[in-house]
């Protein structure tokens, strides 16, 4: 099953457990992300309003879309409630697993052709792709929109690995709209600094058009965060540059200055 970079959920998050045993008070579940913690959902966070039977609603075997509300470490167990999930985030969390379970799926080809379990996959591969990209369906997307093997280079993946998983995600994968973010620097100690600013960002505004969204937010002086919405990477990609140096080439005409980052270190 697909898995997660922690041990634990948070609280707070959307996951996916199997329900393992029902009792009239509550059902046991296991949490399909988390290898070893269990959970437990109470009659009262089963549904709105007053639940006559429990069974009507859950059943052993069944897989169900849960919000956690705690989290015991020690113990490596959670409290659960079904009823606190929305149906946007039930929604949106069946969908991610299932590209999840689709996503493992190619790493799981790719262990076995590499000659490999998936275990080893994981600590490899599939963790580095989940850091760097959040998960492993947009790792292999990213690849699948690139045709290429650079993306999960970028994220530490061993050649031989990033090489196989490339080409089973451009065989496999056909991919969505994306989003990115990158920000720029904008500085003017001209008089009207503030409006040469306010300029340069409508410059980057402009490159929205058709298929291809732009927005653009204040971070803090003198950063700005720009975010492209458009069909594929290579699309975004160059978009978000040429968008950032519109904006940098008219600070720049006033005497101001202007920075590019794709990335922006934390910490």
């Amino acid at each position: 099953m697909p898995r997660k970079l922690r041990d634990l959920p948070e609280e707070g998050e959307i996951v996916m457990a199997t329900v393992e045993r029902v009792e009239d008070h509550g059902a046991f579940v296991t949490l399909d992300e988390y290898p070893g913690v269990d959970g437990y959902i109470h009659i009262s966070e089963v549904a709105s309003g007053w639940v006559k039977n429990i069974r009507d609603y859950v059943k052993e075997g069944q897989k169900v879309v849960a919000k956690v509300i705690r989290v015991n470490p020690k113990r490596k167990y959670a409290n659960l409630s079904l009823r606190k999930v929305t149906d946007h985030q039930r929604k949106e969390k069946l969908k991610e697993w299932k590209r999840e379970q689709r996503a493992e799926k190619l790493l799981e080809m790719a262990a076995e052709e590499l000659g490999k379990d998936l275990d080893e996959a994981y600590e490899e591969a599939g963790y580095k792709l989940i850091e760097e990209y959040g998960s492993l369906y947009d790792a292999l997307e990213r690849a699948a929109a690139e045709e290429g093997p650079e993306p999960l280079l970028k994220a530490g993946v061993p050649e031989e690995w990033a090489e196989k998983l490339a080409e089973l995600a451009i065989e496999n994968i056909e991919p969505g709209r994306v989003k990115i973010e990158a920000y720029v620097d904008l500085t003017c100690p001209a008089p009207n600094g503030v409006e040469i600013i306010r300029e340069a960002l409508e410059k980057i505004e402009e490159f929205q058009q058709g298929d291809v969204k732009m927005e653009v937010q204040y971070v803090g002086a003198p950063r700005y965060r720009i975010t492209v919405d458009a069909p594929d990477y290579r699309t975004a990609e160059k978009m978000v540059r040429k968008a950032a140096q519109a904006a940098i080439d008219h600070v720049e005409e006033h005497g101001g200055e202007g920075e590019f980052h794709r990335e922006i270190e934390e910490g």
